[in-house]
């Protein structure tokens, strides 16, 4: 093993573990996952885990009683998600992505009834009623072979991968990182686990950017959280996070899955940069967030929220939501620079608006100026 790797394995993969299994993510040794998967690396979901969550957070509301779905259902709900049909790393992803935000319609006959019910892979509104794992080297066999790539650290939703990261020494530019996990998403590397991703990473200690499937290099950017310098308040909640001491069982797995010493696990240490994007992008909540509602296909094109974008239309929300005293709401104007975004950012905003709860059928207006924006709104919006 080289220093690089040495130097990624202790400074990298495991701070990552650290933080992302006191953001409620579970450990899964590479053993465990493997189980999961029926001890096929060419299976990339963990079946038993997806198989529990769909009978956890679904039912079937019906003449005022609930009901389960049946065995069947749940097994060909899996087999819905598993078996899809690969047409290209964009298009599958695309498919994909509008199953585990739709949900899929079930048949089943209740009291001698037959109606189609549906089936969610995800609960959206609800972070806390799914399930969330993390593993590292998670083997998957390439396209046509029985050779393996292990990226560094996968991030599961009820047995989904989620998101995928690439982890580098310090010492390493990140864009070795980006590199790797773009040649990663090719066809003839592992893009069957890229298919059901809604984000990347690429990380060091000293850096960390971000993109979504099949974004190109040139596209993938870094994350800026407000409150994010010492003394300020989700600083001070990050470092508190940094340095929660570990659960007994995690320590043993993760000191026996990587030959560490024990009080490597319970240093006391600053956040890094690192930590702050993986405390920004990959906590259970914004994670969720991201996918839901600041992801949109954009002429085949995937694309996820910068965070103006993200803090913008957060902004813009709230006050949408807020009344004063009278019953009125104030306006407002969001300033974008020419070629920043402002399209994506309306298609976000009107996709968060739709989706509020307290927010009953809003009405969208567009007002433009000039034909090509007429065109370049109605791609974004179809």
């Amino acid at each position: 093993m080289t220093n690089f790797q040495i130097d990624e394995k202790h400074l990298s993969q495991i701070p990552a573990l650290q933080l992302l299994t006191g953001l409620g993510f579970e450990y899964l040794t590479t053993k465990e996952a493997l189980r999961q998967r029926q001890g096929r690396r060419s299976n990339v979901l963990l079946e038993d885990i997806l198989r529990g969550q769909l009978k956890e957070i679904n039912s079937i509301r019906y003449k005022g009683s609930e009901f389960l779905f049946s065995e069947e259902n749940i097994q060909s709900a899996i087999q819905k998600l598993k078996n899809i049909k690969y047409d290209g790393l964009l298009k599958t992803n695309e498919a994909i992505y509008d199953l585990i935000t739709l949900g899929t319609a079930l048949e089943q006959t209740i009291e001698g009834d037959s109606k189609s019910f549906t089936l969610n892979y995800v609960d959206w509104r609800n972070p806390d009623r799914n399930k969330f794992h993390v593993t590292v080297e998670y083997g998957v066999e390439r396209s046509r072979s029985t050779e393996t790539i292990r990226p560094d650290v996968v991030l599961f939703v009820n047995g989904i991968p989620f998101c995928v990261i690439e982890c580098k020494s310090p010492h390493v530019d990140i864009e070795q990182a980006v590199s790797q996990s773009i040649r990663n998403q090719n066809d003839d590397h592992i893009p069957r686990l890229f298919i059901y991703c809604q984000m990347v990473l690429a990380l060091n200690k000293n850096n960390a950017m971000y993109a979504t499937t099949g974004t190109a290099a040139k596209f993938w950017t870094s994350w800026k959280e407000p409150g994010m310098k010492k003394g300020e308040r989700e600083f001070e909640k990050l470092q508190a996070i940094v340095n929660k001491p570990l659960d007994k069982e995690v320590v043993t797995k993760i000191s026996a899955a990587f030959g560490v010493q024990l009080e490597l696990l319970e240093e006391k240490r600053l956040p890094t940069e690192q930590d702050k994007a993986l405390f920004a992008l990959c906590r259970p909540e914004r994670l969720l967030e991201l996918a839901w509602k600041f992801t949109v296909f954009d002429g085949g094109v995937r694309k996820i929220a910068r965070y103006q974008q993200y803090f913008v239309v957060k902004s813009a929300l709230a006050r949408a939501k807020h009344f004063d005293v009278t019953g009125s709401r104030k306006g407002g104007i969001i300033w974008h620079t020419q070629g920043s975004g402002k399209s994506l950012t309306m298609v976000m905003l009107a996709l968060n608006l739709a989706l509020d709860p307290e927010i009953s059928n809003p009405r969208i207006v567009l007002v433009t100026d000039r034909d090509d924006l007429d065109k370049q709104l109605r791609d974004t919006f179809t």
